[in-house]
């Protein structure tokens, strides 16, 4: 469990590469050494170095063999994480982004997208769920998008799948809410990685750091979600009053 200075005593990251995910266990890390499981593809090749900079920061790593498309393989990733003991944070962090004008048009393309951004995540939460329901503690988090809160014609099928994931994910928070576990939703808007490097700066775009800053803060106040930037929060609750007719002509 969480110590009183909100160290982990073992963090579960799925998307053991994601930038933002290692950034959210790195701050972790400041708290004091955790055991961290890391979930990635075996061909990755950034995982040698995620982690390296996890053990030079007192991290005790293992890394699991994970495809986040291979369905039948989750229960195996997810049990041997917990083998290792009590999960105190999970982080679902894995997802892509593509070519959204290609991906519109390209029945197998949209359905790949689908898969990794939105049915894997369900997925996974749907084990870690039962994990955390059994061991009465803790916390999921899940990487969620502002693409999520009003989708835009610009990237809807990305944005439609990061929308299932925040209603799934917020509503697995209020299924385990008597549990003694908790679920947290990450909407960071733009965040400077190399994933979103060629998408060009966006308004209110905030850095991994941040990101990471934020999320640790919430888990340790016990928060059901929170946008990275403050401001977001405003904006999104009133692109749900713009009518599609008003909404379709802005310049994004």
């Amino acid at each position: 469990m969480l110590n009183a200075v909100g160290q982990a005593q073992h963090i579960f990251l799925l998307g053991g590469t994601s930038e933002i995910g290692l950034g959210i266990v790195e701050e972790f890390l400041e708290r004091g050494p955790a055991k961290v499981t890391l979930a990635a593809r075996p061909e990755s090749p950034r995982i040698a170095e995620a982690r390296a900079t996890l053990e030079s920061r007192g991290a005790d790593v293992e890394v699991l063999d994970f495809d986040a498309t291979h369905f039948e393989g989750h229960p195996d990733v997810v049990n041997r994480a917990f083998e290792r003991g009590d999960v105190d944070v999970a982080i679902v962090a894995f997802g892509t982004l593509g070519d959204q004008e290609v991906l519109w048009q390209d029945q197998a393309q949209a359905v790949a997208s689908a898969e990794t951004n939105y049915t894997a995540p369900v997925s996974l939460g749907v084990l870690l769920g039962q994990k955390f329901k059994e061991q009465g503690h803790g916390t999921i988090v899940a990487l969620s998008s502002v693409a999520g809160m009003r989708v835009r014609r610009s990237n809807f099928v990305y944005g439609a799948s990061k929308a299932g994931v925040d209603g799934f994910f917020i509503n697995l928070g209020e299924a385990l809410r008597d549990s003694g576990a908790k679920v947290l939703v990450v909407r960071p808007g733009q965040v400077r990685t190399k994933m979103s490097a060629e998408a060009g700066e966006a308004p209110l775009t905030v850095n991994v750091s941040d990101v990471a800053k934020a999320t640790v803060k919430a888990v340790l106040d016990g928060k059901q979600s929170i946008f990275v930037h403050p401001l977001f929060e405003y904006v999104s609750l009133g692109f749900k009053f713009i009518p599609q007719a008003i909404f379709r002509k802005l310049p994004f």
